[in-house]
């Protein structure tokens, strides 16, 4: 198979399972945990640093969900859809703000386990998987849009924005809508600190012990999901027309 092809089809094969992709390098940043350092001034510094890419990166994401039509950039796993060409807001600026989004939370996330290794290791990784899906990605909409897809291509950087191309979405931000999309990332976000805050202290110090930062996090962020989950599967009051 002509290697076109084949990077479109297994782009398109990662892409069901995209979600799923952190729990491939779960296991390298417990691993890399496993070597027991000091605690000190700096070193919660430096959790905090992470904590703040890896919440830029869901700002990032809010800011590209809240004001998208339905039919884009959606959860949807099974296969490509778009019935519109994105190019306001985000999409102005960055041809893959959710993927842009998605490797400031990744990079938050393996930079605090404080090794070199683990770090490299774990990108290579990311941007070997997520190469392949934008190149899936970015074959569809070049079949779909034609000529509307290259003109945009041309003037927008695939990964790395380019800030004076900002050109103001069509839609109204929704905050129904980054809510109803968005919670379970909050979530995963805020469950990896938690626990690889109180694992690093396991390695350290030889006891479990959650902050009480981190309880009140825990805790408050978990009602946040079941409630929002509940709420999704009972009620309608989070949906929005034509989002």
């Amino acid at each position: 198979m002509p290697l076109k092809e084949e990077f479109e089809r297994s782009g398109n094969k990662l892409f069901r399972w995209r979600s799923y992709l952190p729990l491939l390098v779960l296991p390298l940043v417990v691993i890399s945990f496993l070597s027991p350092g000091k605690d000190s001034p700096v070193s919660q510094i430096w959790d905090a640093f992470c904590l703040l890419i890896s919440t830029t990166g869901l700002a990032v994401r809010i800011l590209t969900v809240g004001y998208v039509p339905g039919g884009t950039s959606g959860r949807n796993t099974r296969k490509q859809k778009a019935e519109k060409l994105n190019t306001g807001g985000m999409y102005s600026i960055v041809r893959h703000p959710i993927y842009l989004g998605n490797s400031l939370i990744w990079l938050g996330m393996v930079m605090f386990s404080k090794s070199l290794w683990c770090v490299g290791v774990s990108l290579l990784i990311f941007w070997l998987y997520y190469e392949r899906i934008m190149f899936a990605e970015e074959e569809f909409l070049r079949r779909k849009f034609k000529n509307a897809y290259l003109k945009w291509a041309e003037r927008t950087p695939a990964f790395i924005p380019r800030f004076k191309n900002w050109r103001s979405p069509d839609l109204e931000f929704s905050v129904k809508s980054v809510i109803s999309r968005e919670y379970t990332t909050l979530f995963v976000i805020s469950l990896y600190y938690v626990f690889m805050e109180s694992f690093e202290d396991v390695v350290q110090n030889g006891v479990f012990e959650m902050e009480t930062f981190w309880q009140v996090v825990l805790v408050g962020v978990s009602l946040f999901y079941f409630s929002i989950r509940l709420i999704k599967k009972k009620g309608s009051i989070l949906k929005e027309s034509g989002r």
